[in-house]
């Protein structure tokens, strides 16, 4: 059964394979620096790409010029948007 989450402990833990610990070791090694900085560096990095991934959206520069234009010459509003406009609830 899995543990709960302890938020003043700053460690992990992490089950692997022999076979698995060992290339890390050689990796680490080979870069002149422990297991920890190794593992760390590297998910670091990883954890940075997916995050930039999940909160960067990328347009073509087509896309983006009619963005642009959208916001500066934006459509009339058509009959579906005024009626869910004026059924909304009034503000006071």
């Amino acid at each position: 059964m899995p543990r709960a989450a302890v938020e003043h402990n700053s460690r992990v833990a992490l089950r692997i394979r022999p076979a698995d610990k060992a290339r890390l070791m050689r990796a680490s090694a080979l870069e002149h620096t422990d297991l920890t900085d190794f593992i760390l560096r590297n998910v670091l990095h990883a954890a940075d790409a997916v995050i930039d991934q999940a909160e960067r959206v990328v347009v073509s520069e087509r896309d983006s010029l009619r963005v642009l234009e959208l916001l500066e010459h934006p459509p009339a509003p058509n009959a579906r948007l005024m009626a869910t406009a004026r059924a909304l609830p009034a503000q006071t």
